[in-house]
C-alpha cells in the first residue's frame, strides 16, 4: 500500500467532512438575513453565489477522495502514476489560489495561520508527488 497517497485520502476525507459539516454551518452564519442586515438584494446575491461556489470544493474533495481510495484500493486505474501526479498538481494549484487570494484581499499575517488550509494543500501536494 501507498503510504503517501494513503495518509492524502486520509486527510482529504477529513476535510470532505469538515467542509460539509462545519464548513457549511459556519458560511450560512453569514446570511443577510442571518445577521439582521435586512434584505439587501445584491449582498443576499453575493452570499447565494459564495454558499455556491463553497460546495463546488465539496464536490472537488468528494471527487478527489473517491479517485485516491480507488487508486489504493483497487487496481482498476491503469494510469495510476499520472492520476496521482495530476492530483498533485492539483493540491499545488489549490495552495497558490489560495496564498494568492489572501494577498489580493490584503490579509494580515496573522490570518495565513489562522486559515492554514494552503499548507495542507502543499502538504497534500508533495505526499502525492512522492507517492507517485
Amino acid at each position: 500500500m501507498n503510504i503517501p497517497v494513503l495518509i492524502v485520502a486520509c486527510i482529504c476525507l477529513l476535510a470532505l467532512f469538515a467542509h460539509i459539516l462545519g464548513g457549511t454551518k459556519e458560511t450560512a452564519s453569514l446570511s443577510p438575513h442571518v445577521r439582521g442586515e435586512g434584505e439587501n438584494e445584491k449582498l443576499t446575491r453575493s452570499w447565494e453565489q459564495a454558499m455556491c461556489a463553497f460546495q463546488m470544493l465539496s464536490v472537488d474533495l468528494l471527487l478527489v477522495t473517491g479517485a485516491l481510495f480507488t487508486i489504493l484500493l483497487t487496481d482498476i486505474v491503469t494510469f495510476e502514476y499520472e492520476l496521482t501526479l495530476f492530483l498533485s498538481l492539483v493540491f499545488l494549484l489549490w495552495g497558490v489560489a489560495w496564498l494568492i487570494q489572501m494577498f489580493w484581499l490584503k490579509s494580515k499575517a496573522k490570518a495565513y495561520f489562522i486559515l492554514p488550509q494552503w499548507l495542507l494543500w502543499f502538504v497534500c501536494s508533495g505526499l502525492l508527488y512522492w507517492g507517485a
